[in-house]
């Protein structure tokens, strides 16, 4: 029973709650529920999990805080639930490190699905810096320290990445050089194929190209191919072996 995963529910709709937990109990899942932010720091205090399924909309702390705090401490994955039509929500959420979203109503089959992929990636995963865990890699005008998630300017000035914008950093920095599709990028990061009209990894793109560009209007680093996708277009020497 130990090895069976353990799914921690969080919603503060009690239907919500207690219908997927049974569910999720039914088709062989160990799983618990919160109703809000501070119920769930308490029982992440307290017991072990591997997902956690996580509503947008709560009261108190949303659920998009409450990710991005998660995704910066890196504990385990968290699948989204939102609110049907909400894409905002789900590209922010993606943004700030979920590793799949659901849209409400969902059906729940769907849901089980989701999170078996989810546990299936994460079990084989690599640490997500990879080969430059541990390491400081330059590029252009910037270093990237991998160990503490952040970038060096010329000047030696930090900015911090979230969680998302350093596992898309991870992969150019890994494949520079060479142009990858929108398809390629969202799967080396999440896992998954892009929805159509998904522009998850163009905002992702824009938001790292803000905090690594000198002009991110005209940029160097990062460039767009014409019906290719994007490139880092530098070449990059990891000053620590």
């Amino acid at each position: 029973m130990s090895n069976t995963p353990h799914i921690l529910v969080v919603d503060d709709h009690r239907e919500i709650r207690s219908a997927v937990t049974r569910y999720l109990e039914k088709n062989g899942l160990r799983s618990s529920a919160a109703k809000d932010a501070k119920e769930m720091d308490a029982m992440l205090a307290s017991g072990s999990f591997d997902l956690v399924v996580l509503d947008v909309m709560m009261p108190g702390e949303d659920g998009l805080s409450v990710c991005k705090r998660l995704s910066q401490e890196g504990q385990f994955p968290v699948l989204l639930l939102t609110a049907l039509g909400e894409e905002h929500d789900r590209i922010t959420g993606l943004e700030t490190g979920a590793d799949d979203y659901l849209a409400k109503p969902f059906n729940p089959r769907e849901l089980l699905a989701r999170i078996r992929a989810i546990l299936r990636r994460t079990a084989k995963e690599e640490p997500p810096a990879g080969r430059l865990a541990g390491k400081r890699v330059k590029f252009g005008q910037c270093v990237l320290d991998s160990d503490r998630r952040v970038i060096l300017d010329s000047a030696g000035q930090e900015t911090a990445l979230t969680g998302s914008e350093f596992k898309l950093l991870i992969v150019l920095l890994e494949r520079n050089r060479l142009v990858l599709s929108r398809d390629q990028l969202m799967d080396l990061t999440a896992g998954r194929a892009a929805a159509p009209m998904d522009r998850t990894i163009d905002n992702q793109i824009s938001r790292l190209r803000r905090k690594i560009e000198s002009d991110p209007l005209r940029p160097r680093l990062i460039t767009t191919v014409r019906n290719g996708g994007y490139c880092l277009s530098v070449d990059i020497e990891v000053l620590d072996q």
